[in-house]
């Protein structure tokens, strides 16, 4: 499962809104690279039919089931403090991220 909080839904929505993706679900995924050797992604997209669906504060989300291996667990936060914009990917199943929390391994 994956969860959002409350403030990353609600820019979550901001941003769907804004960027013409109507009717589209939040896709998170995984991909090679990084400093750590895998980073996450985040896109608009539509499902696909082996993706693993969930719906958390209102915002559908769809994973594929190679990148649900490493995301089952992760909460999305949104963090527009002072140390810059941007979501937080808290994930259980990190053995060790890199300074930027962007890629983990």
């Amino acid at each position: 499962m994956i969860q959002l909080t409350p403030h990353a839904a609600t820019q979550v929505r901001a941003m769907r809104a804004g960027a013409a993706a109507q009717g589209t679900r939040l896709r998170l995924f995984i991909e090679t690279g990084g400093c750590s050797g895998l980073q996450y992604g985040m896109s608009f997209d539509e499902p696909k039919g082996d993706d693993a669906a969930f719906e958390s504060e209102g915002v559908s989300i769809v994973v594929d089931p190679a990148s649900l291996k490493h995301l089952d667990g992760t909460l999305v936060d949104f963090d527009d403090g002072l140390h810059g914009k941007g979501f937080e990917i808290k994930n259980p199943n990190a053995h060790s991220t890199c300074g930027c929390g962007k890629s983990f391994n």
